[in-house]
């Protein structure tokens, strides 16, 4: 070897071993970083490709849910919520046909996380099932059927989110059960927390589910807003106080 070869060697060494990457100028990726980058967008397509899926089948049942489903503008809320606050971990009490589950199928696919939804009906579960094949979302999906106030007391939890569609009557029995199963930082949503504004009043006023509504604001540490028309109590961290407040 030359003396020249020799010294840029040596050099190279040396900034190996001081952990300096030498400075080589523009080239191809390292085999290490070139495989990461591969997984990275090897994990990305199948999310990519199901949100499309989804989408379009979203597209095409525009207009068309009934059977007690809720308003797009309510299931896009509740996709939104998972993908803002990353949440992997969701339950829904009252899947009905599965509009608002595809919405929230569709967000876990991206945060890496499962649905697991309760419906009493077996016709309306069945035609649900169907649809989170069509859209598909099912793989992501756990359909239940059978009476959720049964169930609650059977799921170990914690989850990141629950959302409640289902017998107002009881709403606030999933409330009792399932808000002690919350993960730090979850959320309970319902469904038909609905609001008026009275002649005289400066701020709406709960007239829908509204024992409900005042046993959770009662609760301490819970922050509670309204997304669209879903009515969100999420647990505020220690650091954030005890009092409940209402946006």
């Amino acid at each position: 070897m030359g003396r020249i070869a020799l010294a840029c060697a040596i050099g190279l060494a040396a900034a190996t071993t001081l952990g300096h990457a030498p400075e080589m100028g523009p080239g191809p990726v390292s085999g290490t970083a070139a495989a990461s980058l591969g997984r990275v967008q090897e994990a990305a397509r199948p999310a990519a490709a199901l949100d499309e899926r989804a989408a379009r089948f979203l597209e095409q049942h525009r207009g068309l849910w009934r059977e007690e489903n809720v308003p797009e503008a309510d299931a896009r809320a509740l996709h939104d919520l998972i993908v803002e606050r990353r949440y992997r971990r969701v339950l829904e009490i009252g899947t009905s046909t599965g509009h608002s589950a595809i919405w929230m199928a569709r967000a876990l696919a991206g945060t890496g996380g499962r649905l697991t939804t309760i419906e009493i009906d077996e016709a309306r579960r069945r035609e649900a099932l169907g649809n989170f094949e069509a859209a598909g979302v099912a793989a992501l999906v756990t359909a239940r059927r059978g009476d959720a106030r049964r169930l609650v007391s059977r799921l170990a939890g914690p989850f990141d989110l629950v959302f409640l569609d289902a017998d107002s009557e009881w709403s606030v029995g999933y409330a009792r059960a399932l808000l002690p199963r919350l993960a730090p930082g979850g959320a309970l949503a319902a469904h038909d927390v609905t609001r008026a504004k009275w002649p005289g009043t400066v701020e709406p006023v709960v007239v829908g589910q509204r024992e409900f509504y005042r046993y959770v604001t009662a609760q301490p540490g819970i922050g509670t807003e309204f997304r669209a028309g879903v009515f969100v109590a999420s647990l505020l961290p220690p650091t954030a106080g005890t009092p409940s407040s209402t946006r």
